[in-house]
């Protein structure tokens, strides 16, 4: 029987998703997948969480909307969120003081990033079942007592348009808002989150910690984005720091297609160093999907709370944003969540279909959900196997509001509940069942400790001003990300203690990547190389025998091969190192001690084998020159074969070639940890020196070829030792505190005074 409820005109949604989302990533389609996961009780809360999104083709008119086989892609981290609900409800349920004779029950819906489709959930929620019955509710009996949602700004409004006409409480878990502060406007909505009116106090504590005054600002095109605008561009006047440019990201999901090109390209030019980036996930994911495939890393990110910077679309290979300053709100640890989430499993939740769903994309199970029961498919497999941008196993701030945000529910319906008179009769007890507008007064007055003992407030009068961690977006030796705690902002606290940061944490597993990129083995290599280079030389001295005459053209050629291969690695693994900083590159593979070795061999390999031809086919020889000096006959060493000579040479020529440009293109890269503008000099020097040799060997005879040569392995080994090892014997000898990481950060831009921005890419 369906019951009138709620006199709504007809809503016809139209989804109009952009076309860039519409990569199928073997997910099962879209009518497929139920709108809503319930689960009953006696009393229940309705969650709306931004779980995946759809891509789907304009609609006609004529097509039902759901049943278009349409792909979606995962936000898999947000998935926490309902994890948080369920152990919130999991936990109130066993509790026996709590909610004594209650349970609580959760449906959960998928909020898109579209304000026909969240309304559409709202829709869902109000007609009480999946299809959305305009003007109805198919419930036989009102349970619904509170919605928690509202991830971002954009979709406390979009749901709080239509649930306030019911007068519906809705917890927001999202980042603080003052303009949904009005209660003229939003009555029935509350926040969760503390406010975050002394973030921009803090990140200019932060650039004043570095020195860092020349600073662009990235801000959401809304009016979150234009206060926090205006509060950076006051304080950083108070402080002498200067903004190098603005820009404001549309929050319209219709304009990431079109701006894919626009955005990250013009920041990526600007010539600041330090970028504070503030918005939420919705707001800002319009950077990932504008990143272009390649572009340059040395930049300084810091990132405001709301923005989870591992989150990224697509599966992308890589990540811009790596080494990133995130001011995080500070929560406490909910005892017992972690081994909550260790045995979250499709098997344990078997109705829960967007479990099964994050299931399958999450651990690459077979296309649909109902196949999680075939061996393929690892079913006791455990969320802390995945990596940190498909789920982190540290409850996150939107996930502790979420589980404060049932908490305040549940104690405010223990304190209804309390208020009951008896009743005497089934019928009675219908009568007086709480209803949701009821609530209210008991939400507005909700003062309690949660589990972690955190004081929990929903009175915006008393809503306490954030506190922050710092920390720091880095990758372990092992490519793993991590989220590392450098330091902390407390606004209250005081004058010296309400700023710290540790700067030996900053970058150090990020630094051991680069003990990596510049491998000691390759080092040892290349000074054992041009050893045997200076002395190599020995053998062109003095009077030929046929034993020096058969090893010193390919003894020369081979040394030096060694020595141009060991360069070329040493260029290739900087270059490599820097891409592998990406998380999710594919690249990190070979970043690899091995790897670089094995190009060594595989390069002087090549060399013994052409040499190994010479020496089999027409070796040199023991020879005499009865024509170079007259009166006198003078005992040489012949090539045997000059197209071999200069095959050898030419071999060794095109090395170095390969070997400078690499190291040009990588020349401004890091140059703590890179040695690429060395090596480009280095190149400079040995492609001159024998270049010039070439010429001039062809016009010598006798005992001036020998010298030509000598001088020509001997110019092009000093240009080698000096160029690329002379600047560390500087350092270590003569500069040692420069050789600390607080050294390496005082080589600032002069007008950024970054924090070293030409040694660490920031993010």
């Amino acid at each position: 029987m369906q019951v009138p409820t709620f006199p709504l005109p007809a809503l016809f949604l139209f989804l109009h998703l952009p076309s860039f989302l519409a990569r199928k990533e073997n997910f099962p389609c879209f009518e497929q997948i139920h709108p809503w996961v319930p689960r009953e009780g006696d009393l229940v809360i309705g969650g709306f969480f931004p779980l995946y999104l759809l891509a789907v083709k304009s609609f006609t008119g004529a097509e039902h909307p759901h049943k278009a086989c349409n792909p979606h892609q995962w936000l898999h981290k947000n998935y926490q969120q309902v994890l948080a609900l369920m152990f919130a409800v999991e936990e109130i349920n066993r509790d026996p003081t709590l909610l004594p004779n209650t349970t609580l029950g959760f449906h959960i819906y998928n909020t898109y990033h579209s304000d026909a489709r969240t309304l559409e959930s709202s829709l869902r929620w109000l007609s009480g079942q999946g299809q959305t019955i305009p003007n109805y509710s198919c419930e036989r009996q009102d349970r619904s007592m509170a919605v928690i949602g509202g991830a971002t700004s954009a979709l406390s409004v979009q749901m709080g348009t239509l649930l306030e006409l019911y007068r519906f409480p809705q917890l927001s878990y999202g980042p603080f808002d003052p303009a949904l502060s009005d209660k003229g406007q939003f009555p029935s909505f509350y926040q969760m989150a503390p406010q975050d009116s002394s973030l921009h106090l803090g990140i200019v504590q932060i650039l004043l910690h570095f020195g860092w005054t020349w600073v662009g600002l990235i801000v959401p095109d809304d009016m979150r984005g234009e206060n926090f605008l205006l509060d950076m561009q006051e304080e950083m006047r108070r402080n002498k720091a200067c903004v190098a440019f603005i820009e404001k990201i549309p929050v319209s999901e219709r304009r990431h297609e079109e701006s894919q090109v626009a955005f990250m390209p013009r920041i990526m030019a600007s010539s600041a160093k330090v970028i504070i980036i503030h918005g939420d996930t919705d707001s800002l994911m319009i950077l990932r999907y504008s990143q272009p495939p390649t572009f340059s890393l040395w930049k300084v990110w810091i990132i405001t709370s709301h923005w989870d910077v591992t989150m990224r679309p697509h599966n992308k290979d890589g990540d811009t944003f790596l080494g990133a300053l995130i001011f995080s709100h500070q929560t406490s640890e909910i005892p017992g969540f972690k081994e909550f989430l260790k045995t979250v499993t499709p098997v344990k939740y078997p109705r829960d279909i967007f479990l099964k769903s994050f299931w399958v994309s999450a651990f690459e199970c077979p296309d649909e959900p109902a196949k999680l029961e075939q061996e393929d498919c690892p079913l006791n497999a455990s969320l802390e196997m995945l990596p940190l941008h498909y789920f982190d196993m540290t409850m996150l701030s939107l996930s502790y509001f979420v589980y404060s945000a049932i908490y305040a529910v549940a104690w405010a319906l223990h304190e209804m509940l309390q208020m009951r008179p008896e009743v005497e009769s089934v019928r009675d007890e219908r009568c007086l069942s709480p209803q949701h507008w009821q609530l209210h007064l008991s939400l507005r007055n909700i003062d309690f400790n949660n589990t972690a003992g955190d004081h929990v407030v929903l009175d915006e009068e008393k809503n306490p001003v954030a506190t922050y961690d710092i920390m720091n977006f880095a990758m372990k030796s092992n490519y793993d990300e991590v989220l590392v705690k450098v330091g902390h902002f407390v606004p209250l606290a005081p004058l010296g203690h309400d700023f710290t940061i540790c700067e030996k944490n900053i970058y150090s597993n990020w630094l051991d990547l680069k003990v990596k990129a510049n491998n000691r083995v390759l080092s040892y290599t290349l000074l054992i190389s041009l050893i045997f280079c200076f002395l190599c030389s020995l053998l062109f001295i003095g009077r030929p025998t046929t034993v020096t005459c058969f090893l010193r053209q390919t003894t020369f050629g081979v040394v030096f091969t060694v020595a141009v291969s060991s360069i070329l690695a040493k260029t290739i693994m900087v270059v490599l190192a820097f891409k592998a900083t990406r998380p999710g590159s594919r690249m990190r593979m070979w970043v690899q001690p091995s790897v670089a070795n094995s190009l060594v061999l595989i390069c002087s390999g090549i060399q013994v084998i052409l040499c190994g031809i010479w020496l089999g086919i027409f070796p040199p020889f023991l020879g005499t020159d009865p024509h170079s000096e007259p009166g006198h006959i003078i005992i040489e060493c012949k090539e045997g074969s000059s197209t071999a000579f200069y095959c050898v040479l030419g071999y060794m020529g095109v090395l170095a070639l390969v070997s400078f440009m690499v190291a040009f293109l990588a020349r401004n890269l890091p140059d703590a940890f890179n040695e690429a503008k060395f090596i480009t000099f280095s190149m400079l020097v040995f492609c001159s020196v024998w270049v010039c040799f070439l010429p001039t060997y062809q016009g010598s005879k006798g005992k001036a070829m020998v010298a030509m040569e000598v001088f020509a392995i001997l110019a092009s080994s000093v240009g080698l030792l000096g160029c690329i090892f002379i600047p560390k014997c500087y350092v270590i000898l003569l500069r040692p505190e420069r050789n600390v990481l607080e050294g390496l950060r005082n080589k600032a831009d002069p007008r950024a005074k970054s924090f070293a921005p030409e040694v660490l890419p920031r993010a």
